[in-house]
């Protein structure tokens, strides 16, 4: 009989292997597992970021709650000048 409780790390540390091999390889991400739910945490360059991190984290980990507090920062340039006091 297999521990679901190992699968689950099994499969997060598999999670982590991806996020780390591919596009999202820079990202500041934290995977961490809570009892049968799995935790993003952390910030990513633009919300394409974000939608790429959940596919892959639900696709990898389908059959667990995937809950995200990843937030989206955007570093973009200015459209106009600052106007000081």
């Amino acid at each position: 009989m297999t521990d679901p409780a190992g699968n689950v790390e099994y499969r997060v540390a598999h999670l982590r292997e991806r996020l780390a091999a591919g596009e999202l390889g820079e990202l500041g991400v934290r995977v961490e597992v809570r009892g049968r739910m799995v935790l993003l945490t952390g910030t990513v360059p633009s919300a394409r970021c974000r939608d790429v991190l959940l596919h892959t984290a639900r696709q990898e980990l389908a059959d667990l709650a995937v809950h995200s507090d990843v937030v989206v920062v955007e570093n973009t340039s200015p459209d106009h000048a600052e106007e000081l006091p």
